[in-house]
């Protein structure tokens, strides 16, 4: 199997080009298993979140796995509900506890919400003590991201957006660019919209490379300089998806797929009231 590349972050650490998501997987001995799945199939970024409710299974894992620490690379996420100053403290304090790390490698705002301001000085701190080795956010939009580097004195290293065939957010990606900061995929199947599974043209394309649809909606992604983070709990399933480092979509290819954008999201409305109160009457702890 073929070695996940990496990309070096905007801090000089390096970060691989793709991990394993554990979104959804409350269950604390299906995560745990899950998580030791993924890196016995060579996954050694593991990406989870406080509001997963499942650092602690993930902790579990990381501590069975037999793989020396550094040479994993574990990301977590502040709550809306925390994101705040001496919010994000508490919650940086508590992950780590739940992780049973004394540093994370990567610790994100996991929405644009709240006091994120607050919270980011307090992530500031956290990252010149050396509890979290880079920081940065999700679901900044380029205006929202713009402005916070603007703000801030160090500036994120990642921002973690949807990122798929049908929304490919290019100006959010010149955006990232422009400030230095490396774009990671959540979402990176469209959470089964569009049938990706079965696509004709992800599955035409794949005939080509023997590939499944799946493994090029990855592989297109990862060609853009983008680190995905696919989920399962099935290690077949793991295995195909760390699978596409041994070919390479051409530009022709490239272009085929550059047409599938809808140019917005189906999962998620960041603009609406709604969705944006329904965020942050989610509370995930007392």
């Amino acid at each position: 199997m073929n070695k996940i590349e990496t990309v070096t972050l905007n801090n000089g650490m390096k970060m691989p080009l793709e991990g394993f998501g554990v979104f959804q997987v409350p269950d604390p001995a299906q995560c745990e298993q899950a998580v030791l799945d993924a890196i016995a199939s060579g996954y050694r970024l593991i990406d989870t979140a406080a509001a997963y409710m499942n650092e602690q299974a993930v902790g579990a894992a990381i501590k069975k796995c037999g793989i020396p620490r550094e040479e994993l690379f574990i990301t977590t996420k502040l709550w809306v509900q925390d994101t705040s100053y001496e919010g994000a403290k508490q919650a940086i304090a508590t992950s780590l506890h739940n992780l049973g790390l004394d540093t994370i490698d990567l610790y994100l705002i996991h929405q644009p919400m709240g006091d994120y301001i607050g919270a980011y000085r307090a992530m500031e701190e956290a990252y010149r003590e050396g509890k979290l080795k880079a920081i940065g956010v999700c679901n900044f939009y380029p205006h929202r991201l713009a402005d916070l580097c603007e703000t801030v004195e160090i500036l994120p290293a990642v921002n973690q957006v949807e990122l798929h065939p049908f929304f490919q957010q290019e100006q959010a990606l010149e955006t990232m660019k422009a400030y230095g900061v490396h774009p990671e995929a959540w979402g990176p199947f469209a959470e089964g919209n569009h049938g990706i599974f079965t696509h004709p043209v992800l599955s035409a394309i794949g005939q080509k490379y023997g590939k499944t649809a799946a493994q090029v909606a990855l592989r297109w992604n990862v060609q853009r300089g983008v680190t995905v983070i696919p989920k399962s709990v099935h290690k077949n399933r793991m295995e195909q998806n760390i699978d596409i480092w041994d070919f390479q979509l051409s530009q022709e290819d490239m272009e085929e797929i550059a047409k599938l954008d809808i140019g917005h999201s189906e999962i998620v409305d960041h603009s609406s009231p709604a969705f944006v109160k329904m965020l942050h009457q989610m509370k995930i702890h007392a």
